[in-house]
């Protein structure tokens, strides 16, 4: 057992989330993967190639960095949940004129709670994913703050995030820039990884 904590790490499969895992992985966590399957591109409607975090080369991909590492690896299925609550809600929003962004209610209601359900059923004290953001702490209360790269800032989809879930959840990419990120995943042997334009 790691005397840094046990962390799960949300892994898609790209280069972000694959390197959240490599970098708390070397500061000496204990590291357990995780995919969460959200959409079903095949029964979508749209085009039979799944392509994005949902795939099955997304899955392999962050499976592989797992078995590389000597870590374990799950993947859950949270279709139905994101389905009934994401994308109903975006589709209601939208035909009502308004222009809503699903990464805040996924990540508030959705992604957030799956992860930490999940962290409390494998022992795990922490989550993190490789979100652009930075995690600040002021009298016990925690807060988000832009990612050091503007370009890639992700803070702006985080701001429902309860206390309880900012408790828990790390950002090993805010203090990097996407070119930085880039680079140290090539060093490490991801040269692939590396070059994919995510």
């Amino acid at each position: 057992m790691s005397k840094k904590g046990r962390v799960l790490v949300a892994m898609s499969g790209g280069i972000d989330s694959t390197m959240t895992a490599v970098l708390l992985h070397e500061q000496g966590y204990e590291i357990v993967g995780i995919t969460m399957k959200t959409w079903d591109y095949a029964n979508s409607g749209g085009s039979k190639k799944e392509t994005g975090c949902c795939s099955l080369d997304s899955i392999n991909d962050a499976r592989e960095v797992a078995v590389g590492l000597g870590f374990h690896h799950f993947i859950v299925d949270i279709r139905e949940d994101f389905g009934d609550y994401v994308i109903d809600n975006f589709v209601d929003e939208y035909l009502a004129g308004r222009t809503p962004n699903p990464c805040v209610l996924c990540n508030t209601h959705i992604k957030w709670s799956s992860l930490l359900k999940r962290a409390d059923q494998l022992g795990c004290e922490y989550i993190a994913t490789g979100h652009y953001a930075i995690m600040n702490e002021l009298d016990g209360r925690k807060y988000i703050t832009k990612a050091k790269d503007l370009k890639k800032d992700q803070s702006y989809v985080l701001w429902g995030l309860s206390q309880e879930c900012m408790h828990r959840t790390l950002f090993p990419l805010g203090n990097f820039t996407k070119p930085e990120v880039r680079k140290m995943a090539y060093d490490r042997g991801y040269t692939e990884l590396s070059k994919r334009e995510l």
